[in-house]
C-alpha cells in the first residue's frame, strides 16, 4: 500500500465512487503523487496530528473524473495538490480558521459553509511549494459567489 503520510494512502486520496460507476482509472503520475506527498506532509497530516481523526471527501482527480464530475479545467485536484477535507469534532470554519491561522497553503476555501450548521460544507485546502504558495483565503456559497474567508 502507497502512503501518502502516516496516517493516509494513496488509496484514499484516489478513492471516487464517480470514476468506479464509469470505470476510469484515477491513477495519479509519478510527478501528481510527489505532489500529494507535499500536500499531505504539510497540510493535511499536520490538521490530522493536532486535531485526530480527518475526513477527505474528494482528493487526486484525473483529467477525466474531473470533467466527469463538473470539475474546474483549473483544479489543483487534477495536480495531486488539492483535498476536501473535514474533521468530524469540529465546524469546517473552525478548521479553515486553524489551517489559515497556523499552516503554510496556496488555496483554503470554506465551501458551501452555510454559517448554521457547523457541519455544512467542507474545507478545500491545496499545497505548491513555499515559494510559489498564494496564501488565498476564499468563501463559496451555493449560488457560487466567493468571498475572502472569515
Amino acid at each position: 500500500m502507497v502512503r501518502l503520510s502516516a496516517n493516509f494512502s494513496l488509496q484514499e486520496f484516489t478513492k471516487s465512487q464517480t470514476a468506479t460507476r464509469k470505470g476510469l482509472d484515477n491513477t495519479p503520475g509519478e510527478q501528481h503523487l510527489a505532489n500529494a506527498k507535499e500536500l499531505f506532509a504539510n497540510v493535511v497530516q499536520k490538521v490530522r496530528d493536532h486535531f485526530g481523526p480527518t475526513v477527505i471527501n474528494s482528493g487526486y482527480r484525473c483529467k477525466k473524473l474531473n470533467t466527469a464530475i463538473g470539475g474546474s479545467k483549473k483544479s489543483q485536484h487534477c495536480f495531486g495538490e488539492a483535498a476536501d477535507i473535514e474533521v468530524p469534532t469540529l465546524s469546517n470554519r473552525d478548521l479553515a480558521e486553524w489551517i489559515k491561522n497556523n499552516l503554510d497553503f496556496d488555496q483554503l476555501i470554506l465551501e458551501f459553509y452555510n454559517g448554521k450548521d457547523p457541519r455544512s460544507g467542507w474545507v478545500h485546502v491545496s499545497y505548491k511549494s513555499k515559494e510559489d504558495n498564494r496564501k488565498q483565503c476564499l468563501t463559496i456559497n451555493k449560488q457560487g459567489t466567493f468571498s475572502g474567508l472569515i
